[in-house]
């Protein structure tokens, strides 16, 4: 977390029961401590907890990461009214199942956007709480947050690339991206959801920035990943720029480790 995002990422494993439990204990905390109507940051947001997203990993389904989607959604309003929307394989309701819908407008205009019919929240009423807004939460498959830091100050130039290459403005397919300014090291970021990096993979969205920056005499200096990623796309990455030749995820050491735990 850093003060011009002003958001955090935290990533938890276990049981089901058990992390629907921390989960909603994790909400709590947060409507404790963080007040919305004093939040700014660069990134979009609507809620003390933003998005609650339940990832199928080892052992379950995407059957069972719905389940636990509505349970912890039905939870978090009925113990602290905090409206629910659910979002991608957890809901029938084609105006839901991007978050990026469900946001726009963000925590300021969600009191006027929550009224309206289409967007009555699947759990709860028509109003947002007054210091922690509302929180989407949903099943999906893994995404990856990544984020590509420019050399320039120019948020102009960083949401020009980032309009090139979003699939919503006809770049990669499962690619979506924002321009972001880090006003703390002064300069501009295009951060990035990979929603499936299997056929959007990494080093292609980095090679495409990097071909959009040279159009402003702009370089890449650095990027950065958020959250947890999945060890086959970083193969995907290193087996790409170093080009390496029948390599693959069976010949990572800590890939058959992994096959070790129950």
């Amino acid at each position: 977390m850093d003060k011009d995002h002003n958001r955090m990422v935290v990533t938890a494993v276990g049981e089901p029961k058990f992390l629907a439990n921390a989960v909603v204990d994790a909400v709590g905390i947060a409507i404790e401590v963080i007040d919305m109507r004093r939040h700014k940051g660069q990134h979009p947001r609507m809620g003390a907890v933003d998005v609650i997203p339940f990832i199928p990993v080892k052992n379950t389904t995407m059957d069972e990461a719905i389940e636990l989607s509505k349970e912890v959604a039905k939870t978090v309003w009925e113990k602290y009214r905090l409206p629910a929307f659910l979002y991608e394989a957890s809901t029938d309701n084609p105006l839901h199942k991007n978050l990026a819908d469900i946001r726009r407008g963000q925590f300021e205009e969600m009191p006027q956007k929550i009224k309206l019919p289409e967007w009555k929240p699947d759990f709860g009423e028509t109003y947002i709480h007054p210091t922690a807004g509302v929180v989407a939460i949903g099943a999906r498959m893994p995404l990856i947050a990544f984020n590509v830091n420019l050399d320039t100050n120019s948020i102009t130039i960083a949401n020009k690339i980032a309009k090139a290459i979003r699939h919503s403005n006809g770049g990669l397919r499962y690619c979506k991206a924002i321009g972001i300014e880090l006003k703390e090291r002064n300069i501009t970021q295009v951060s990035m959801n990979l929603t499936d990096y299997t056929r959007t993979p990494i080093y292609r969205v980095v090679e495409l920035v990097r071909i959009e920056a040279k159009r402003y005499g702009v370089n890449i200096v650095g990027s950065e990943i958020v959250g947890l990623v999945p060890m086959e796309a970083l193969v995907d990455a290193v087996t790409y720029y170093m080009g390496l030749e029948g390599f693959g995820i069976e010949k990572v050491l800590e890939s058959h480790l992994t096959d070790l735990i129950p």
